[in-house]
């Protein structure tokens, strides 16, 4: 029986063949990657897993792959994923992705991580750095696009913009991407952008501080003022979310090198531990094209702060990214790809267990797993 056909396999099989034709190709590109998402998201941790993987599940793959020659032994997924483009396997996935999963959400998160895995004092390699965007709100991770070095970021910044519809979208980035043309760059897309300001820019962060240094105490119930609270893991914090009318606080000068900006921000973050009783704050400035409503700028900023438990640390303890070993630049970018893919599709599950149960049960799980990806499961 032939195998049946669905949306990814379909989309895949735009994807040009690296590899040099001969008919010594046992195995069709389309079904060594589709094998490695289905490892990937399955709990698999490396091509050897995947490939052992495959082989207990071939019955269930064979139903729209079509494995000519059985599961590919794992030397071969490790050639041709190092062959593969990344950028090329992105541009397809992408969309398929957002077709699954649907709207990404109001808010895009620029999200920076090292790849410590990828770093041999042998070899003189230094660790691989990827930028991507993540979308807190439905939890899906768009990107990645990789870069030597954290101080090369700023160069794939205009690239990773291009991959995003940033129609209505609210984009906050850290201090490294205050840049004037990332800027203009969101707000011509139809975006608007919050923008950490910090020494990098000197003149501006100092114009900030001056504003708000001079600028009268917000009234009580002022919607230029927003107060938040935490508590747990032994500690308490406070944030409050103050915002002025950048075109009265601002020099016209400044204005009129920021495309669209309206506002600027300053946010006090307050902590308690409760051990020590000890008192720590921090304060931090911002830019931001959006109306000066502290509230609605105050939700852009946290969702940015959650990166670190909602996405950092999934990689880091779910998917063991930074313990897995891969040197090789073109294939840790496409396992960093289908780690931000498997965790974008299990993220749709609506359910209340842990992501560790939840890729768990896509493993043990055929029909669950078929579910994720939109396969036939029969």
């Amino acid at each position: 029986m032939p195998p049946m056909t669905c949306a990814l396999v379909e989309r895949l099989q735009t994807i040009p063949d690296p590899r040099r034709q001969s008919e010594n190709l046992k195995h069709p590109l389309v079904d060594l990657i589709i094998l490695g998402l289905c490892g990937v998201v399955a709990g698999c941790e490396d091509f050897v897993e995947i490939a052992a993987w495959g082989k207990v599940n071939a019955v269930f793959l064979r139903t729209f792959l079509a494995l000519p020659h059985g599961i590919a032994a794992h030397d071969t997924f490790t050639r041709v994923f190092a062959l593969l483009p990344p950028a090329t396997v992105q541009a397809v996935l992408l969309p398929w992705l957002l077709e699954r999963r649907g709207v990404p959400g109001d808010y895009v998160h620029r999200d920076g991580k090292t790849l410590r895995g990828t770093r041999c004092q042998q070899r003189k390699l230094k660790a691989l750095h990827v930028v991507s965007a993540w979308a807190g709100q439905s939890g899906i991770t768009l990107g990645p696009v990789a870069v030597a070095a954290k101080s090369n970021e700023i160069t794939a910044l205009p690239e990773l913009l291009k991959l995003l519809d940033l129609h209505e979208k609210i984009v906050t980035i850290d201090a490294m991407g205050c840049q004037k043309a990332i800027a203009e760059t969101i707000v011509t897309g139809g975006g608007d952008y919050v923008l950490a300001v910090k020494d990098n820019q000197p003149t501006l962060h100092a114009e900030i501080q001056t504003a708000f240094a001079q600028a009268p105490a917000p009234k009580l119930r002022s919607p230029r003022i927003a107060t938040t609270w935490d508590k747990g893991h032994g500690r308490t914090e406070q944030r409050t979310v103050r915002v002025l009318p950048a075109l009265e606080y601002l020099s016209a000068a400044q204005c009129a090198l920021w495309l669209g900006v309206l506002s600027v921000v300053m946010v006090t973050r307050e902590v308690w531990c409760q051990a020590t009783g000890v008192q720590s704050t921090e304060v931090s400035y911002l830019l931001s094209s959006l109306p000066p409503t502290a509230r609605r700028i105050g939700r852009a900023i946290r969702g940015h702060w959650s990166i670190e438990n909602g996405l950092h640390w999934v990689l880091d303890v779910v998917f063991r990214e930074d313990a897995r070993r891969v040197y090789e630049r073109t294939t840790a970018e496409n396992v960093a790809l289908l780690n931000r893919l498997a965790l974008s599709l299990l993220r749709g599950d609506t359910s209340k267990d842990s992501m560790k149960v939840t890729r768990k049960r896509a493993g043990w799980s055929i029909p669950y797993l078929a579910q994720l990806l939109g396969f036939p499961s029969t």
